[in-house]
């Protein structure tokens, strides 16, 4: 027996259409799934995808600005711009006290320096022999002046 006997027309176009109509499912079914776009913390971790991403939008300007690729990407540099901004302030302050310090380390040597200079080591100072006082005169008692 033949199967073309055993099915109508109206039949095997309809097997047909459902074979064709599942091979279509299937192959959709098994192409590439849609990657979800990166988050801000990926973004700033990789900044070669960040300037890709920001080439895109400033390319195509007026269509992906309600982009959320565009809309991530813009925040993921603002917050890179916040960090480097806080990072230069913390290198500032840092050199700020270095510098203070090496200026009060250098106040103190000046300090230590001139006390130095003027106090005096009984010890170390010059032998110089001393001579006697040489002897006061006493006074000599004045006479009266009435008695002559």
């Amino acid at each position: 027996m033949a199967i073309g006997n055993i099915m109508s027309l109206p039949c095997k176009t309809f097997v047909v259409g459902a074979c064709l109509a599942a091979i279509t499912f299937m192959v959709a079914a098994c192409g590439p799934a849609r990657v979800p776009p990166p988050t801000v913390s990926d973004l700033m971790d990789d900044r070669v995808a960040l300037d890709g991403i920001l080439m895109k939008c400033n390319r195509n300007g007026d269509v992906t600005l309600s982009d959320e690729e565009c809309s991530r990407a813009r925040a993921a540099v603002e917050r890179l711009a916040h960090a480097s901004e806080a990072a230069e302030a913390a290198k500032r302050a840092a050199e700020f006290e270095k510098s203070r310090e090496s200026l009060r380390l250098a106040q103190e040597r000046q300090r230590q320096q001139r006390e130095a200079a003027t106090k005096v080591d009984p010890y170390n100072l010059p032998v110089i022999p001393v001579d006697p006082a040489p002897p006061t005169e006493a006074p000599k008692p004045q006479a009266p002046a009435n008695a002559q």
